[in-house]
């Protein structure tokens, strides 16, 4: 008698063989998706960034005892006696081999902890950062957002005048502040504003806020930090606004040479509705990306606007952790505007996922 196969049951321990249309494991989508892919990459690349700022530091002549004991030296104080004052003053080893070093950033770097700064040893790392980090997110923050809707709009205006003599006049502004430096457009509202044409005092401007004023969500200081911070943001405003004119000028004029604005026009739509839901809408979309690098990569850049503005950001300390070569309190700093560019990035990447789907499903697929 035959054995019936089809009706007969699978043994106990049999297991349907797995095939390609079956999904794969929790975990496994876990690890492959596209968020977690880029959080992964990000973290990695704050990890490298910040052992070879660890190696950087330490490449650059002299270390703090030498740097403390030269400025000593300067007042007629003897190279060996200042050596003393300084190795008694500052938080640093001079004799500690680097591999010890390196260890203790290591566990510090892993377990969250950066430690205290070499020149100030009872000041931690992550307060003196949290000190002055907000004043400079403060006044990038305002300049960038300023800077970002005054030059979309004047792009705007400059694609629908174009080949016009206000196209020709605002493309030739928008090239020249694209060439200076933030740092000397700082320097020229300085000397050309404040000095020479006396418009406002440059050394009342300096610092942050006024002697006396309370941080607190008063009127007084709110009108105070932006009165202190009217040239950073005017300085990061001038810097930045001609890029995004021209950058918006060339990817309006593409859209206005679109079939569906063409067709807009014929069904007799008004220009206004036409330049907005149609023109400027789908001209935006495509620089999503460029904005929020934008804020990111500001942060790095304030170096040398704080100094010269006097503004108590960390731009400004980041130029005293390497003049003193307080190491701790550079490494900081550096992991800080690394993290700064790394969440730009992430979040510039999760925007233009979100708009288009496609990213997503081929960062997916990357094991």
């Amino acid at each position: 008698m035959a054995t019936d196969i089809a009706a007969s049951p699978p043994p106990p321990d049999a297991r349907p063989p797995a095939s390609a249309a079956d999904p794969p494991a929790l975990p496994l989508r876990v690890w492959r998706h596209y968020l977690f892919v880029k959080v992964r990459k990000s973290v990695v690349v704050v990890f490298v960034v910040a052992n070879v700022t660890f190696f950087l530091a330490r490449a650059m002549p002299g270390d703090p005892i030498d740097v403390m004991a030269g400025r000593l030296t300067q007042g007629g104080m003897s190279m060996a006696e200042a050596r003393v004052i300084a190795t008694n003053s500052l938080a640093f080893d001079p004799d500690a081999p680097l591999w010890a070093q390196w260890w203790d950033f290591f566990v510090g770097l892993v377990t969250l902890d950066l430690g205290n700064t070499i020149t100030r040893p009872a000041v931690g790392v992550a307060e003196a950062i949290a000190a002055y980090l907000p004043w400079t997110l403060f006044s990038i923050g305002v300049g960038t957002v300023v800077s970002i809707v005054l030059g979309l709009s004047l792009g705007m205006v400059m694609a629908y005048r174009r080949n016009r003599f206000l196209d020709h006049a605002l493309s030739v502004a928008a090239s020249v502040l694209g060439a200076v430096p933030n740092y000397l457009i700082a320097m020229l509202l300085v000397v050309g504003g404040g000095l020479y044409l006396g418009w406002f005092d440059p050394v009342a401007l300096r610092g942050t806020v006024s002697p006396g004023v309370a941080p607190g969500f008063t009127l007084e200081f709110v009108g105070d930090a932006f009165y202190h911070a009217g040239l950073p943001i005017l300085t990061y405003v001038l810097a930045i606004v001609g890029t995004w004119m021209l950058v918006m000028k060339a990817s309006t004029t593409e859209v206005l040479s679109e079939d569906y604005v063409t067709v807009a026009r014929a069904r007799g739509l008004r220009d206004g509705r036409i330049a907005i839901a149609y023109v400027g809408r789908n001209a935006v979309l495509p620089l999503v990306a460029q904005i929020a690098i934008s804020f990111g990569t500001l942060v790095g850049g304030a170096v040398f606007v704080e100094r010269v503005l006097v503004y108590k950001g960390v731009g400004g300390l980041l130029l005293d952790a390497v003049n003193y070569r307080d190491y701790p309190l550079l490494q900081g700093l550096l992991i800080v505007v690394t993290a700064c560019v790394v969440v730009a990035n992430l979040v510039a990447d999760l925007l233009y996922s979100r708009l288009d789907p496609r990213i997503s499903d081929q960062g997916a697929a990357t094991p």
